[in-house]
C-alpha cells in the first residue's frame, strides 16, 4: 500500500539537495532510494515536482510516497538466541550479544539478529522501515561486536515513530566506554562531522567533505584508572548519541585521542594489548541505558542493561589501580544494580 506523508523543511537544512535531505532525515533508506523516488515523481515540493539537486528552502513543504511492506521477504529465520527485555504488539527491546551482525551483509549472509527477529515474530510481524527486506525489524543498529540495548519495531507505524524520534534526538542512548588515556575532564563533548575516510572505504573519520554529516557525542567521565609503566592509564566514560553515525563512539573517542580500548580498527594502540592485558578480543562498548516514548501509548520507557561479563571482568582487572568513581559514577552503577 502506497502512504503519502509530508515534512517541512527546518531552517537548519535549507539549502540541501533535495536527495541528500530524504536520506539525512530518514525519511527514505538511502539518497540512491530518495533520488529514484524523486525521478520517479514521488516527491513533491510545495505541490512541484522538481529535479533531486533540486536547493531546499526552510518551511518547504515536502510530501513523499512510501510503500509499506506486503510480502514478506526470502530471508530465513534462524534459531538465534534472543535477550529480550520488552516485547508487545508494537516493538521489542533486546540486549545483543557480541559477534552478532545486525542484518545481512556481503560478508554475512545469515546468522544475523534480522535472522533471528524473522524466526522470533514471523517476517509478516516485522516492520520493513528501511525499505530491504534483508533489513526487518531494524529501526538503529550497534557494530557487530558492540553489546547491549536496541530497539527493534513490529510495525511500521511503530519503526517511523521510533526512527523520526531517534532522528529528532528524542531517544535516550547511552553506552559504557573504556579508552585509553586518562581524561582530563570530568564531561566532554565532541561536536565533529563524520564522514567516509578518504584513504579506507572501510572505516569513518572526522573530515570536512559533501559527504559528511553532523555528529555530536557527549561523555562523563564514570572513574579513572592511572597509568601504568606499559600503558598511559585508562578511563571508563558514559557516552550519549544526539546522532546516530556508522561507529560515531568509537570514531569520536579517536579524535579526541582517547580511543577505545580493544577496538581493532580505530585504535593507534595493538588490540592485542588490551586482550593481553585486560582479557578483550573485541572493543569495550556497551550500550547500557535506553530510554524512549512508546510509539502507541505515549508511556516513557528506560531500560538499563549491566555490563556483560567480558567488560565487567575487564574492569575488575583494572580495580587495584582506580582511583574511586566520579559522582557520575555513582549514578550509573547504582541504576545498574537496581
Amino acid at each position: 500500500m502506497t502512504r503519502l506523508l509530508s515534512h517541512i523543511v527546518a531552517a537548519e537544512d535549507a539549502g540541501q539537495r533535495l536527495d541528500a535531505l530524504l536520506a539525512a532525515r530518514g525519511l527514505y533508506p538511502s539518497r540512491s532510494a530518495a533520488a529514484r523516488a524523486v525521478d520517479d515523481g514521488a516527491v513533491y515540493v510545495n505541490g512541484a515536482s522538481v529535479a533531486k539537486k533540486h536547493a531546499v528552502a526552510a518551511g518547504d513543504t515536502i510530501v513523499y510516497q512510501v510503500e509499506d511492506a506486503i510480502e514478506a521477504g526470502p530471508l530465513a529465520g534462524q534459531p538465534i538466541d534472543l535477550d529480550i527485555r520488552f516485547e508487545d504488539e508494537h516493538l521489542i527491546v533486546l540486549s545483543k550479544q557480541a559477534g552478532l551482525v545486525c542484518h545481512p551483509s556481503v560478508d554475512h549472509d545469515d546468522g544475523t539478529l534480522v535472522n533471528a527477529l524473522v524466526f522470533h515474530c514471523g517476517a509478516e510481524n516485522l516492520c520493513n522501515v528501511q525499505g530491504e527486506d534483508d533489513r526487518l525489524g531494524i529501526v538503529h543498529r550497534l557494530d557487530r561486536d558492540t553489546t547491549g540495548l536496541m530497539l527493534a519495531a513490529k510495525t511500521d507505524e511503530a519503526g517511523y515513530a521510533l526512527m523520526a524520534d531517534i532522528r529528532d534526538r528524542a531517544v535516550d542512548r547511552r553506552y559504557l566506554a573504556l579508552v585509553h588515556g586518562v581524561v582530563a575532564h570530568d564531561t566532554g563533548m565532541v561536536d565533529a562531522p563524520i564522514a567516509r575516510s578518504a584513504n579506507e572505504r572501510t572505516r569513518m573519520a572526522v573530515r570536512v567533505a559533501p559527504s559528511a554529516r553532523e555528529a555530536i557525542t557527549t561523555f562523563r567521565v564514570l572513574e579513572r584508572f592511572e597509568p601504568r609503566a606499559k600503558d598511559d592509564g585508562y578511563t571508563l566514560i558514559d557516552c550519549k548519541l544526539f546522532t546516530g553515525r556508522t561507529h560515531q563512539i568509537r570514531v569520536h573517542m579517536e579524535y579526541a585521542k582517547h580511543p577505545l580500548v580493544g577496538d581493532p580498527v580505530y585504535s593507534s594502540r595493538s588490540p592485542k594489548d588490551a586482550s593481553a592485558d585486560l582479557g578483550l578480543d573485541r572493543q569495550f562498548l556497551h550500550s547500557f541505558q535506553l530510554g524512549f516514548a512508546h510509539p502507541e501509548t505515549g508511556e516513557d520507557l528506560r531500560f538499563f542493561d549491566a555490563l556483560p561479563e567480558d567488560l565487567q571482568t575487564a574492569l575488575d582487572t583494572l580495580s587495584d589501580r582506580s582511583e574511586g568513581l566520579t559522582a557520575a559514577g555513582q549514578e550509573v552503577f547504582e541504576a545498574l544494580s537496581r
